[in-house]
């Protein structure tokens, strides 16, 4: 079993999944829906794709050649989390090498940096205490008014200091040095824990999936013994039925579900591909998707404890302190340190933490597009090297993400962030499933599990395939066009040219599906354009298990007839016969059946 990171929150998302601290609540009931109808079936889907084929993203669709273009699809989206994706670790490294001091940068508003209008939380802690300096009104209303208007230290030292941030998303000013080297900080750290594969980034996983529970832990006990944490728990637990009716809070779950369980990366199915064919990746299946989701409810205990003893400490209501996108991981979960005993050190765990969970998704992206690239030439040379290309991908990874470093970056970051990995993400899979169960056929894909696991998927599984899952996908996808809204960032309104680009991104993974189903269309034999259809949907003769030993059934190379049979039989797939499997994981498998 390969262990899969445990993923951070989206840039646009609560560390509890949701999209919103003021949505939290409403949204936990779709989270659970589609985690159980979508989810954890994809993610089985997934996982038991890459091990059967031993492939990567690409190599698996000798499924259906003609769908080929959904993993290319999958390679555009990682593409694109990957560039966007380290630039938020980077930032995670800057506020964690801030936090090494005797008082946070972000904790008072007496720095060159700051505004008239910049009111500390300590401050307004002392103001809803009673001590209340002479110069101040009398008319508590107008006071707890002026409170709640507020520029906070932490969120000026992150408007103003950390990004510097610009007017208009056209406006890059300039590249934010800080970042930029904290930046190639992150890149390397990635590649040099990749430098060997999955041999040295499997070795690293471990403790970057696992000690975030520790620090997890060490938060939650301090924040469940704060003042005031029962009421920020509350909020986070108390339903909102109202808005259970939109479409956006379902879109908005379905996505994080996609997102945090890896679903249409190419992740997973890269990841897979490492196994033992045998392997039980059912039960892998179950395991991670439980603990997954376990994780974000218990993370969301963590958060709303903390925003609710900062809720207390101001007499506001939790909604009025909590935030959503990147204001939660770095203005308002910052600022709410600032009031806890040796606030550095909290901040410390807090930023090392994300640090973390932000680098078991980026090896899981890194890895996926090397062994895409390997895969697809696997080549004698290309096999030898594959350092290099992981080195090349680092590389341009780090180019790429350098805008997202300017002033101008987050809103850059977010425009990725909501389109280039959004509905994008349940497109692919939808369109995987389907082609899997009704191109392929749904008897091939159980007899194959069966092969593999010794036992065809359960009934709950094979139903989600083939109905549920595809249905709920797109009823989903029909609302949320339906109810869509533009993007905006806090009160900026993102103008109509950047909106189009970011469809155009969401469409830029999308289309490969088409372009290349058409492209597969021209190249493939068939004296009629049905012939053709059907000789591009059909599995390519290549298609199976990767090592000889595990070719049996139907895959079984046949052995020819001797000349006295007078028998002239031809094997089912005469390739797998003479040639093994070629490509990264096929090899690797290769060698390790040798030894």
């Amino acid at each position: 079993m390969v262990l899969c990171p445990a993923r951070p929150p989206r840039g646009t998302r609560t560390s509890n999944g949701a999209t919103g601290a003021t949505r939290s609540s409403a949204f936990m009931f779709p989270y659970f829906i589609m985690l159980i109808f979508c989810g954890i079936p994809l993610f089985f889907m997934e996982l038991s794709f890459g091990q059967f084929a031993s492939q990567g993203c690409l190599g698996v669709w000798r499924i259906s050649p003609m769908f080929k273009g959904v993993g290319y699809g999958m390679m555009v989206v990682s593409t694109y989390i990957g560039i966007y994706y380290n630039v938020v670790i980077c930032i995670a490294f800057y506020y964690f090498f801030s936090s090494m001091t005797h008082v946070l940068p972000w904790a008072y508003c007496n720095n060159p940096w700051n505004t008239p209008d910049c009111a500390g939380v300590l401050d307004a802690s002392n103001l809803t205490n009673g001590s209340r300096p002479a110069s101040l009104p009398g008319n508590l209303s107008h006071l707890l008014n002026h409170s709640l208007q507020r520029t906070s230290p932490s969120e000026e030292y992150w408007r103003l200091y950390v990004l510097k941030l610009s007017d208009d998303i056209g406006n890059f000013g300039e590249v934010r040095l800080p970042l930029l080297g904290c930046l190639g900080v992150s890149w390397v750290v990635v590649f040099l824990c990749l430098i060997r594969g999955v041999k040295s980034s499997g070795k690293v996983v471990y403790f970057t999936a696992t000690f975030p529970y520790v620090v997890l832990t060490i938060l939650f006990v301090r924040g469940v013994t704060l003042e005031g944490a029962f009421m920020g728990i509350m909020y986070y637990l108390t339903p909102q039925w109202d808005k259970i009716l939109e479409a956006k809070v379902w879109g908005d779950a379905a996505s994080q579900i996609f997102y945090s369980l890896g679903c249409a990366w190419g992740g997973l199915i890269t990841m897979a591909s490492y196994n033992k064919f045998h392997n039980n990746c059912y039960r892998d299946s179950i395991i991670i998707s439980i603990t997954n989701c376990a994780t974000s409810v218990y993370a969301g205990f963590v958060i709303f404890s903390i925003l609710g003893f900062m809720a207390n400490h101001l007499g506001v209501d939790v909604s009025r302190v909590a935030d959503h996108g990147p204001g939660l991981a770095f203005v308002a979960y910052p600022e709410a340190l600032t009031l806890l005993p040796i606030s550095p050190l909290w901040s410390l765990l807090f930023f090392f933490m994300l640090i973390l969970l932000g680098l078991g998704t980026q090896f899981c992206l890194l890895e996926t597009l090397v062994t895409a690239i390997v895969d697809e030439v696997a080549n004698e040379w290309i096999l030898q090297k594959k350092t290099y290309v992981t080195l090349g991908v680092a590389v341009a990874g780090f180019l790429l993400g350098i805008p997202l470093t300017s002033q101008a970056g987050i809103y850059w970051l977010l425009l990725m962030d909501n389109y280039a990995a959004s509905f994008s993400l349940v497109v692919i899979s939808c369109i995987m499933c389907m082609s899997i169960m009704y191109i392929y056929g749904h008897r091939n894909y159980f007899q194959d599990i069966q092969m593999m696991l010794g036992f065809p998927p359960p009934l709950f599984f094979q139903i989600c395939w083939r109905f549920v899952s595809p249905a709920i996908i797109f009823f989903i996808l029909v609302f949320t066009v339906i109810q869509y809204r533009p993007i905006t960032y806090n009160h900026y309104q993102y103008p109509g040219w950047a909106v189009a680009i970011g469809f155009l991104m969401a469409l830029s993974s999308v289309i490969c599906i088409p372009f290349y189903a058409l492209f597969q269309l021209c190249r493939t034999d068939g004296d009629t354009l049905l012939q053709r259809l059907k000789n591009a949907m059909k599995p390519s003769r290549d298609w199976g298990p990767a090592l000889l030993e595990h070719q049996t059934g139907r895959y079984a190379p046949t052995i020819p007839p001797s000349p006295e049979d007078g028998l002239e039989v031809q094997p089912l797939h005469p390739d797998k016969a003479q040639i093994p499997m070629v490509g990264s994981n096929g090899s690797s498998r290769l060698q390790d059946s040798r030894i």
